[in-house]
């Protein structure tokens, strides 16, 4: 039983990317269409065509690898600008001559469905903020999935949130020295909870006389923490009897966090320490459903902790590559492939001690969050990814405009074509790091379990 399952959340996530690429190529197509642009093919996968079909000026169709997609779109790079025969040929050094020869390729092959019918519709020609609109597209779908997914979950499924229910209470606070030690010494400090007689399964009701409710945790430790020193009266119920006690939180290193109660890491992932005041009691976590107003909020994390990976890439590759080839742990936070978020998926789906209902709510923030971050990674501003693209015609407004300031004239388009060698770079290192990330997640997975 747990196999099928296995395999079943592994399909489940095989579905839902293919549907995230066809919708994000949807996104480029559907403006396309909207300013005229003639999208000759619109394909799910690379390499040998599976199946197609044709409606109107657009082939689509399915390709043998589900590795991504594309539509192609008429005139994305302008024609071969034509040298001046009374100007003296220069000889072409063997660079020139082999980049040369690759930018005539792959203009050559951008312009081979180009028909004289095309003639002020092509991408190049097209005004700057449709190119951007076109190009944005794409990653701006992803968002919208991210968030409509991600809403679901939250508003109905809710969200892992920390109640004012106690969970566990220290009765010490152990010294630097010995922070992992399990029993308590006289060496160490009296943790105050425990003290002021809190006990597991008590519920906190007020925080010196605000009213707390059962989702906010965050607003009785935001009280402690800023109060180290100070006495705090807590009202709370033990067994439906209402009881209040006093404590005195201790300055102590902690863990710092955000505004929503996330923990904060620095580059390298370490816990960023702050001196706050504490007590020694943990909270109770349950599922809750959140309002609508606070998916912004939660996608707005999540963007940053992706941006963060984006930001510190270089570095998170060699994380993984060291615990590829090594004996270190993966990162659960670090990057993962394809192949990684269906191995997630399949452990997440056999897992026994997970309700079939926190299941599906997991595999649908699986979802959501993949859908972030190929809205984050697309925008990337490197070809041959869509940031790229929005650059290069950010870059040619800006031309077209100084042209107009200074009375300039026969202004050329910019030419993205030229930057062929560095988008195969960029390539590259995607291919690069697409087989590595594949390599951990097979034979050094990140541990859920």
């Amino acid at each position: 039983m747990s196999v099928i399952l296995f395999i079943a959340g592994i399909l489940f996530m095989v579905v839902a990317v293919g549907l995230s690429i066809a919708l994000h190529e949807i996104g480029h197509l559907v403006p396309a269409k909207l300013f005229k642009l003639r999208v000759p093919q619109y394909m799910i996968g690379f390499g040998k065509t599976l199946v197609s079909f044709k409606r109107g000026e657009t082939q689509y169709g399915i390709k043998a690898l589900p590795l991504g997609g594309y539509i192609s779109m008429v005139g994305m790079y302008p024609p071969r600008p034509e040298t001046e025969d009374d100007k003296p040929a220069k000889k072409p050094s063997l660079f020139q001559k082999v980049f040369g020869q690759m930018v005539d390729d792959a203009r050559s092959q951008a312009n081979e469905n180009v028909l004289p019918s095309d003639e002020g519709r092509l991408f190049y020609q097209l005004p700057v903020y449709k190119r951007v609109i076109i190009m944005l597209g794409g990653p701006f779908m992803n968002l919208v999935i991210g968030f409509v997914v991600i809403a679901i979950v939250l508003t109905s499924f809710g969200q892992a949130t920390p109640t004012t229910t106690i969970s566990e209470v220290y009765q010490c606070i152990a010294s630097a020295e010995n922070a992992n030690q399990t029993e308590c010494t006289d060496k160490d400090v009296p943790a105050p909870a425990y003290e002021a007689g809190l006990r597991p399964g008590d519920t906190i009701t007020a925080v010196n006389g605000a009213a707390v409710e059962q989702g906010e945790w965050n607003k009785l430790t935001d009280v402690i923490r800023v109060n180290p020193g100070q006495s705090i009266t807590l009202d709370y119920q033990r067994d439906g009897q209402n009881h209040t006690t006093t404590l005195t939180p201790y300055l102590t290193d902690r863990p710092a966090t955000d505004d929503n109660g996330y923990v904060l890491t620095d580059d390298q992932g370490n816990y960023i320490m702050t001196k706050v005041g504490f007590v020694g009691m943990s909270s109770l976590q349950e599922d809750l459903t959140q309002p609508l107003s606070a998916v912004p909020g939660v996608i707005g994390n999540q963007l940053l902790t992706i941006g963060n990976v984006i930001l510190h890439l270089p570095q998170r590759m060699v994380d993984v590559a060291q615990a590829a080839f090594g004996d270190g742990q993966r990162d659960p936070n670090g990057p993962v492939s394809i192949v990684g978020v269906g191995r997630i998926a399949g452990e997440i789906s056999a897992e026994d001690s997970i309700s079939v209902s926190d299941k599906f709510a997991t595999l649908l923030s699986l979802v959501g969050g993949l859908n972030l971050a190929l809205f984050a990674f697309n925008l990337i501003p490197l070809l041959p990814l869509d940031g790229g693209h929005v650059v290069g015609a950010l870059y040619d407004g800006i031309k077209r405009m100084f042209a107009r300031i200074f009375n300039l004239k026969n202004i050329k388009p910019v030419d993205t074509v030229k930057l062929l060698p560095l988008t195969y770079v960029v390539v590259v290192a995607m291919l690069v790091m697409g087989g590595l990330l594949i390599y951990a997640d097979i034979f050094k997975p990140i541990q859920l379990f």
